[in-house]
């Protein structure tokens, strides 16, 4: 793996927007069934009758899409080593089938570890916008990068 993006590389206001995915109907019963079975998630005419006004993904589910489109974007051409968790998670608007997904990250701040040189921690706002630019899920969470040149 070729390492593209070093702790360096995040720096306050730092933005990078992924590719869309788009959520079809099979992509959200099947998700639900297996992990949010909620009617809403998984039965397209009992969703009509509940307070969505049809079928909508599971916000569990929006967040894993968000997580890949990561993944995809530059998750998997960086030097993070982890992450110590989600600090806020917001389920902002249903998502439907055949919504478009794409995920935008920005860098709130960004600091050296003070007890391993060779890392840094880097505080992120993810959002997961529809086609329509509406953010339907925010999160705000740390990850751990190392650095390209340790302390």
């Amino acid at each position: 793996m070729t390492i593209k993006y070093y702790w360096e590389d995040f720096t306050p206001g730092w933005v990078f927007e992924t590719a869309t995915r788009t959520l079809s109907q099979e992509d959200i019963v099947r998700f639900a069934r297996e992990y949010d079975p909620q009617i809403y998630h998984t039965d397209a005419e009992a969703a009509k009758r509940s307070p969505f006004g049809g079928l909508i993904a599971s916000g569990w589910q929006t967040g894993a899409v968000g997580m890949r489109l990561m993944c995809d974007g530059y998750l998997l051409q960086s030097s993070c080593v982890g992450s110590p968790g989600i600090d806020e998670m917001r389920f902002i608007k249903p998502v439907r089938p055949g919504d478009m997904l794409r995920l935008r990250s920005s860098v709130i701040e960004s600091a050296p570890s003070k007890k391993q040189p060779n890392r840094g921690t880097v505080l992120f706002r993810w959002e997961v916008l529809n086609q329509n630019d509406e953010v339907v899920l925010s999160m705000l969470g740390r990850q751990m990068y190392l650095r390209r040149a340790p302390a």
